[in-house]
């Protein structure tokens, strides 16, 4: 098992402000990097300073690709709770990152299966991720990859959890508008990220913290497997890791 890197921060701010400032260092290393990215909550804050720090600093993401880990079948790109619709309003819209270089899974196309196929190969096409933005759930998702997700499986189509929609319930009208189903990059996919940096914050991760830390690696955990990745940082606020 390999060793995981924690850095221990004291709230959501400066966890924000961390992973924007290890973001910031890969993009000025790598101008061209590809990066996997995250939506919800909890990557919020990292992108507001993304943004404060291209207005003031002029960090470029011109060469930039990025891949979005997940989107809601049937929603199309411009619906207001489309993980598309999230990314331009929250972070693309406001930097110099070409659009067509950013990927996120078609979610009302008319064969999902055939778009995840599509979408795993076009990863494939850019020589894979290099730095992977990752969020975790309260029951060890990632992604949308929920318990019992076999860690071999690659970009497909999700049943959400009724948990998982409950979470994301606040986002709509009501529980009924919450899709159903998502097109989530698979467990597999990524695992191939050369390098993982996981957020997690507030008390209400701190099971998913401990259980992520202390637990075993299995599948009704999903992101237990990051533990057997060779470069995964994790930044997590006191309330999370519960001190």
């Amino acid at each position: 098992m390999n060793k995981v890197n924690i850095i221990k921060v004291n709230d959501y701010q400066e966890m924000s402000e961390k992973a924007s400032q290890y973001i910031i260092d890969k993009v000025k290393a790598n101008p061209k990097m590809v990066l996997g990215l995250a939506t919800g909550g909890t990557p919020e804050g990292t992108y507001k300073r993304l943004i404060e720090d291209h207005d003031q600093n002029g960090t470029s993401y011109d060469g930039v690709a990025t891949f979005n880990l997940d989107e809601y079948v049937g929603l199309s790109g411009d619906h207001p709770q489309s993980y598309r619709h999230y990314m331009n309003e929250r972070f693309f819209n406001h930097i110099d990152i070409n659009k067509e270089n950013t990927y996120v899974p078609r979610g009302n196309t008319v064969d999902a299966e055939a778009e995840c196929e599509a979408y795993e190969a076009l990863m494939a096409s850019v020589g894979g991720i290099d730095l992977q933005i990752l969020g975790i759930g309260g029951n060890g998702h990632i992604g949308f990859n929920e318990p019992g997700t076999s860690f071999q499986s690659p970009t497909h189509i999700v049943d959400l959890a009724q948990s998982t929609k409950e979470a994301n319930a606040r986002y709509f009208a009501n529980i009924d508008e919450v899709p159903n189903q998502a097109i989530t990059m698979g467990i597999a996919s990524i695992m191939k990220s050369r390098e993982i940096l996981l957020l997690i914050s507030g008390e209400n991760k701190h099971e998913a913290y401990k259980q992520l830390i202390e637990g075993e690696i299995q599948e009704n955990f999903p992101a237990s497997i990051l533990r057997n990745h060779p470069y995964v940082t994790i930044i997590a606020d006191k309330a999370a890791i519960g001190e």
